[in-house]
């Protein structure tokens, strides 16, 4: 008899642009959406989808035992918002609001929450 743990824990996220402004013009986004995936890597963040829209990004995550909500938002909403001021361009400053709405995905919703994105 061999002890293994299995978690599977899927997150829902989604965060705003500061004051919600519409600065992910469709390059914008697409090009931060896969620098988060990448950076997400890294990290030991496994990021199943990431979009949305010009002032609000959707993320589907695939969370491990040993990790929290509150870090992994952290990680990415903090990287990202440095990356994207120091590589593409916006007429002010750009950051993300500070709170943010994470929701649990059951797995039979696994479909339905990956293909919204």
């Amino acid at each position: 008899y061999t002890e293994m743990s299995f978690t599977n824990i899927l997150i829902h996220a989604v965060w705003a642009t500061k004051n919600r402004k519409n600065y992910l013009s469709s390059e914008n986004k697409k090009i931060l959406c896969n620098h988060i995936c990448e950076n997400a890597i890294t990290k030991n963040i496994h990021i199943i989808n990431v979009n949305g829209y010009q002032n609000h990004l959707h993320c589907f995550i695939s969370m491990s035992s040993n990790q929290n909500i509150a870090t992994i938002m952290n990680l990415i909403k903090g990287e990202s918002s440095f990356w994207a001021n120091k590589n593409l361009k916006f007429p002010e400053r750009f950051g993300w609001q500070d709170d943010y709405y994470a929701v649990s995905v059951s797995q039979r919703h696994f479909n339905l929450i990956n293909e919204y994105h």
